[in-house]
């Protein structure tokens, strides 16, 4: 560029020369100088407005036709260009994969100006948050979310803590919203959904409550009779023996509390231990035999129809827990002299044990809630059945630990079948089952 402007300068004064010199010869040197100066600035002149032209045009890859000086800055500019739809075209990229993750994402996002006023948001605002974007482009978020708590949090310019509320969308949803200040008094606005995080945090509180609450009511009666027992000093021998035979079943309760607790845990939190091939008929004939003492005096009617040769790959002490704890609520729930159905059985290339009973059945708003720990249908029946609350959870734990599900069917009235249903790859048939089968199949 500096060669050019010199030789630019060496141009212009070998003019003004030669013009000087002509004017000298006709006696007009000024007139003659004064002319070429002119020539000499209105190219300059013409060379700008070419300049300015091309830089208003679309077409600013066509460099104009220029030399000297003018050529050297229209290259230069035409780079500058260049480089600038380049570096466009990157911003552009980026911000188009930024707001398509954005987009793809579960949390609501919402960005918003110096005014608070909606920029961009993505589809899940609209769920979460009720900003439809780009309908709701422009307008205030505050006079989209009129919550009270939202607008004092925006406003109080303290976000360190983000702010729990009912969805503006979703009242049933549970949002945990967090202000983050960038650049020139900018927001970027982020809700997560945490409805399952406060459903859980309350099933936890309800839980800690219902085991303080199974737990206090044996206590107290023992230590109860403890304190009667020490008061008196003479006692006769048949109450000395009541009193024992109560404080020895509340012992008895708070220790299937505690096992069942225990077991639980285990099943939430142990590996899965090593698994082997159940003959499931002998296990459910085992328990059968336990079903019709616990039955005792109630004498039910208890059947068991297993499918020869059905095994099933699990575990052992698991499936008995599962088991047990639905057979000995048929039994509890069973009025006496009442029927009780065991089936094991392969279905649909499915292996499924079921209890069937003639109880009184359970109503189907109930049915949904009945593997949550405590929760009774009948509080005072169940309690009085020496039931923890906790068997029917312990079976869907055990059932989703063999890859398995719970069914269950109930009328009021008209009793309840609840089946477990095991996949096809847990179920292992007998060779020799599995051929007399076959041929009874084949009428031979």
């Amino acid at each position: 560029m500096r060669q050019t402007l010199w030789r630019e300068i060496w141009v212009l004064a070998g003019l003004v020369a030669v013009c000087f010199t002509l004017g000298t010869l006709t006696r007009h040197p000024f007139f003659f100088t004064a002319v070429a100066l002119g020539g000499y600035i209105a190219l300059q002149l013409w060379r700008l407005h070419q300049l300015h032209k091309w830089l208003l045009s679309d077409k600013r890859g066509e460099v104009p036709d220029a030399s000297g000086p003018w050529g050297d800055v229209f290259h230069a500019v035409h780079k500058l260009v260049r480089q600038n739809a380049r570096r466009t075209d990157e911003l552009t990229d980026a911000l188009t994969r930024f707001q398509s993750a954005a987009a793809a994402m579960p949390d609501a996002v919402v960005f918003l100006s110096e005014h608070e006023e909606i920029e961009w948001a993505n589809p899940s605002a609209a769920t979460l948050l009720g900003v439809d974007f780009p309908r709701d482009r422009g307008m205030r978020l505050a006079n989209l979310l009129r919550d009270p708590d939202f607008t004092r949090y925006l406003y109080r310019a303290d976000f360190s803590e983000p702010l729990e509320m009912d969805s503006p969308a979703s009242p049933h949803l549970m949002v945990s919203l967090q202000i983050v200040p960038f650049g020139a008094r900018l927001k970027l606005i982020l809700a997560r959904d945490i409805t399952r995080l406060q459903r859980l945090e309350q099933m936890r509180r309800t839980f800690v409550a219902n085991v303080s609450h199974e737990l206090r009511t044996p206590v107290t009666v023992l230590s109860g009779y403890i304190e009667t027992l020490q008061d008196i000093e003479q006692i006769r021998p048949e109450e000395l023996k009541k009193h024992l035979a109560t404080m020895h079943e509340q012992a008895l309760r708070m220790q299937r509390l505690v096992d069942d607790l225990l077991m639980l845990s285990r099943l939430e939190t142990a590996p899965r231990p090593k698994e082997e091939i159940i003959d499931v008929p002998a296990l459910l004939a085992g328990l059968k035999e336990q079903a019709e003492i616990l039955s005792g005096e109630a004498r039910h009617h208890i059947t068991l129809d297993a499918q020869p040769g059905l095994t099933l790959l699990g575990s052992r002490e698991e499936l008995h827990s599962a088991f047990m704890n639905l057979i000995n609520n048929a039994v509890r729930y069973t009025p006496a002299a009442g029927n009780i159905a065991l089936r094991w059985f392969a279905e649909n290339e499915a292996a499924k044990f079921s209890v069937a009973d003639t109880g009184e059945g359970i109503a189907a708003e109930h049915i949904p809630r009945l593997t949550e720990r405590f929760y009774r249908v009948d509080t005072a029946r169940s309690r009085a059945s020496g039931g923890t609350g906790l068997g029917l959870s312990i079976v869907k734990h055990v059932l989703l630990r063999h890859n398995a599900h719970l069914e269950v069917q109930s009328e009021i009235g008209h009793g309840s079948t609840f089946t477990c249903v095991f996949p096809a790859n847990r179920a292992v048939k007998n060779a020799a089952a599995h051929n007399a089968e076959v041929l009874l199949t084949a009428g031979i």
